[in-house]
């Protein structure tokens, strides 16, 4: 065989069987009979046998042809089977998609995982821990298809071309402090100065833009612990070792024994969902996107 069978070319080889003649299955094709004729001679040369022979005036499949065209008849099937399972796969997409998360972010995954599973069962959702500074070099290194990340104005998430954000709300710190302490109204961070503070390193997003708005008014807060882990973090502030800023996210982590005071300054993170722009996100994971942003904002739509 010369070259690979040619669908087109078996299609009226089928037809000029159901039909009985090449002037039948051209009109039934659209063709010229002259077309047709062309079409059977290439594909002679392709499978190297007759495919046709002259019984008086009419043309007759040879044993060769009945058995190609038995086969094309497989191989049409096969072929339109394909085409109406990539047609529906916008719509239905059969996919494993893996997300980075991290500590808070990992509460945005049970209603996501729900949606995912009523409107696309064919997609499986997988997650693996990313530490959250690093969900846009981990999608851009194809480590993981989307991620969850956060944006600080005084700390942004680091760009990359080839990586989209997209935003899924903005959250807005207050400070948690032990419960059982005398309440207050709302304050400032700078009513926390004298305080012991529970932070990340400086060298992380969070940390740098907790000092730089602690800078702003004019002081350093005092770091008694470094500490990385959210749900520790609150512990410790439980255990009335210091104070932190949360935000209603990170709460969901933890709220025994802990408190919290509105403050005045306005220290904000938005929550993102890194994903790769290029290539553009495959069925599966546009899916999955579609997903997250509904459950974190119901009625969204494009």
């Amino acid at each position: 065989m010369d070259a690979a069978l040619d669908l087109v070319k078996l299609r009226t080889l089928v037809e000029i069987r159901e039909t009985g003649s090449m002037t039948a299955a051209a009109a039934a094709l659209g063709y010229t009979t002259g077309a047709v004729s062309q079409q059977m001679t290439a594909l002679e040369r392709s499978v190297r046998a007759e495919l046709f022979a002259q019984v008086g005036r009419r043309m007759h499949l040879t044993d060769a042809g009945r058995l190609l065209a038995d086969h094309a008849v497989g191989l049409l099937s096969l072929a339109r089977q394909t085409e109406l399972a990539l047609a529906g796969l916008s719509e239905r997409p059969q996919a494993r998609v893996l997300i980075g998360v991290f500590g808070t972010a990992a509460a945005l995954l049970p209603r996501a995982l729900q949606r995912v599973r009523e409107q696309c069962p064919g997609v499986r959702l997988r997650s693996v821990e990313v530490d959250v500074d690093d969900a846009t070099s981990a999608v851009a290194a194809g480590r993981v298809d989307l991620a969850f990340g956060v944006d600080y104005p005084q700390a942004p998430v680091p760009r990359d071309r080839d990586v989209a954000l997209l935003v899924l709300g903005t959250e807005r710190f207050s400070m948690a402090t032990a419960a059982g302490r005398a309440a207050r109204g709302t304050a400032s961070l700078r009513d926390f100065a004298d305080e012991p503070w529970i932070l990340p390193p400086e060298q992380s997003s969070y940390g740098r833009a907790v000092r730089m708005a602690c800078r702003r008014l004019d002081f350093e807060p005092r770091v008694d612990h470094v500490v990385t882990d959210t749900a520790s973090t609150l512990a410790l502030v439980a255990a009335g070792l210091g104070v932190a800023p949360v935000t209603d996210l990170m709460l969901a982590l933890r709220r025994e024994g802990l408190a919290t005071v509105p403050l005045a300054d306005r220290v904000e993170r938005t929550m993102v969902l890194a994903h790769r722009r290029e290539p553009a996100p495959q069925p599966g994971v546009r899916a999955v996107i579609d997903a997250i942003r509904q459950s974190v904002t119901p009625g969204a739509t494009d």
